[in-house]
């Protein structure tokens, strides 16, 4: 069970970080010890929480014209852990993410839209274990000095995905929502 809720989670982390704003005139860079994708799914009506330690972006942003910005993301789908080590175990196995099949996750943007206040909204293809989805994350700009940070959450459901298969597909043992956070921490953004 935690390794489907691990496996969710890591594809909602994938859709979360590449959901951040990017622009088509500059080009940022990640700063990934700064930077964080999580995800939350729950397991016999319990929350329990992963993360995934590797993961990169190529961000293109003028928040000015965010309209001509790119978001490219992919996640190392065997970097997810639960914190837990039968369930990280589980996790790269077939019904899970089958990482020796699938080894990324990845998010492309198709737009990126200026809502007021840091605010955008980012809608892309989330690709996860072979199926691709599209999907619209809002994210939250905020800056201070050189850096920008990218936050935001949004949910998928793990059977788009095919994450947690044959038992695994049971939503009564592990939930079909899961919520993908993150916070992105990058450089070479312009000013708000």
């Amino acid at each position: 069970m935690k390794t489907l809720s691990t496996a969710l989670l890591a594809l909602a982390a994938a859709g979360l970080l590449a959901a951040t704003p990017a622009g088509a005139q500059t080009a940022a860079r990640l700063v990934p010890a700064q930077s964080d994708v999580s995800f939350s799914i729950k397991q016999m009506g319990v929350p329990v929480d992963g993360k995934f330690r590797k993961f990169d972006a190529q961000v293109s942003l003028d928040p000015k014209k965010p309209e001509a910005g790119k978001v490219a993301f992919t996640i190392d789908i065997a970097s997810a852990t639960m914190g837990n080590p039968e369930s990280d175990a589980e996790l790269p196995k077939a019904p899970w993410f089958n990482t020796a099949k699938f080894p990324q996750a990845t998010f492309q943007s198709t737009s990126i839209k200026a809502l007021g206040g840091g605010k955008f909204e980012v809608a892309g293809k989330l690709g996860i274990k072979g199926a691709a989805k599209d999907v619209t994350v809002p994210v939250t700009l905020a800056q201070s000095g050189a850096t920008s940070t990218a936050t935001g959450a949004f949910a998928i459901k793990r059977l788009d995905f095919k994450i947690g298969e044959g038992e695994w597909t049971d939503t009564s043992m592990v939930a079909n929502d899961v919520q993908v956070k993150f916070k992105l921490v990058l450089t070479g953004i312009a000013p708000l």
